[in-house]
This record gives C-alpha cells, structure tokens and sequence, in this order.
C-alpha cells in the first residue's frame, strides 16, 4: 500500500512541475478570452463596425430589462473585444475576468437560462482568473513587479 501512495505522490509532484501556475493562468486566459472574442467578431464587420443583425439580436432575443437594446448591442461588443485582449496580454486580468463573469451571469439569467453547463464552464475558467490574477506571464505581473513598493 505504501509504494503505491509514494508512487501517486512522485506523479502528482511531476505534474505539478510541468503545469506551474503561470502555464495554466495563461492557457485559461487565451481559453476565455478566445470564446468571448470570436462572439464578440460574429457582432460586427470590419474592425468594429456593428452590424444591424447584432442590433436586431438586442432587441429580440438577447432583450434585457433595464437596458436598452442598442446601448446593450454596443456595450456586449465592445466588451467582448476589449476584455479578452486584455486577459490575452494580462493587463487589468482581475477586472477583465470579472466583467466577462458578470457578462456570464446576465447571459445565464437573462438571455439562455438553460445554458447553464456551458456558462458553468465559462465561470470555471473565468473564477481562478478573478482570485489569482493573471499568473506570472502576464503584464499585471510585469507592473507589479516594476512599480511595488520596496
């Protein structure tokens, strides 16, 4: 029973040495930031432009209360543009996670209420992002380093 405990612990250490945190902060901020981006570029044309299919989308079926569907259309686009370029490079990580999380919680309960596993998932990736920041590979890390007080 003991050599196969020494034997789970050397394979979790060997993982733990070939996944450190900076790899696995870095692949879920490209993972998260892939998915929101891609949505945000089926939402216009050319470099920003939105198209009058996303307008319609806001007024129909992406409808949310309070917020109008035009203001909704620009404000869902360029969110998804913006905040996945930031987790792309790391910069502003724990508020670019965050938005895109609530951005998730809004979809979830407003938009596609039985979605909820792939939101799930979307919230998984996004969570470690919002406690741990962007890891050790990321811009946020660079400044804090730089600019921390001594």
């Amino acid at each position: 029973m003991v050599p196969i405990i020494s034997l789970y612990r050397r394979i979790v250490d060997r993982a733990s040495a070939l996944l450190p945190d900076a790899l696995l902060l870095l692949v879920a901020r490209l993972g998260i930031a892939s998915v929101f981006f891609l949505s945000g570029r089926t939402k216009v044309e050319g470099l920003l432009t939105i198209t009058d299919s996303t307008y319609e989308l806001f007024r129909t079926e992406y409808a949310l209360p309070l917020v109008p569907p035009d203001i909704a259309a620009v404000a869902a686009t360029v969110s998804e543009h913006l905040f996945s370029i930031l987790l792309i490079v790391g910069l502003a990580t724990r508020f670019s996670a965050l938005a895109l999380f609530l951005m998730t919680l809004t979809i979830e309960i407003f938009v596609y209420p039985d979605a909820w596993p792939t939101h799930l998932s979307w919230a998984a990736i996004l969570l470690p992002l919002i406690a741990r920041g962007g890891g050790a590979w990321s811009v946020d890390r660079f400044l804090t380093g730089r600019f921390a007080r001594p």
